[in-house]
């Protein structure tokens, strides 16, 4: 009599898992480092004008206010004439004050007093509604206000 028996044939040896958690973390770094995140879907038409001394902020101290003409998949809701937009929504005049004050205190408490207001204006649109802007950003001491434009070609 043998001391070893034979296997039996035919079966199949067991799948090994020992590498699963490492393919499932290469999997997860892979995403994190692939996926871009949204910032805000711009409801508005925003042709920036022109400028040849342009400087770059950083956006952690930033919060964006867009203005112009609703683009062309908001016109059937919301009309033809210029908007505010901050975040993901048309906001009125009168609300300009509360989301910037809200924005500001979002931030951490040594970013606060060196917090920026970024308007990206249309090109097109009209002056009295960039100056009613910054009649309530007065309001509420949002002093530090720059206008983001696009780098005009020297060759122009």
């Amino acid at each position: 009599m043998s001391k070893f028996k034979n296997k039996k044939k035919g079966d199949l040896p067991a799948i090994s898992t020992a590498s699963l958690p490492d393919i499932v973390f290469m999997l997860l770094f892979f995403f994190m480092v692939a996926t871009v995140m949204r910032d805000n879907t711009l409801m508005v038409k925003n042709e920036l004008p022109n400028a040849d001394q342009v400087e770059k902020l950083s956006k952690d101290r930033t919060t964006f206010i867009y203005a112009g003409k609703p683009s062309e998949g908001f016109k059937s809701k919301y009309g033809e004439l210029p908007r505010i937009q901050i975040n993901d929504a048309f906001v009125g005049i009168e609300s300009v004050q509360l989301a910037v004050t809200e924005a500001r205190n979002a931030l951490r408490e040594e970013l606060q007093d060196k917090f920026v207001v970024a308007l990206k204006v249309d090109k097109e649109t009209n002056a009295g509604l960039v100056s009613d802007i910054k009649q309530e950003l007065r309001k509420i001491n949002a002093l530090k206000l720059m206008y983001v434009t696009t780098v005009r070609n020297p060759n122009e």
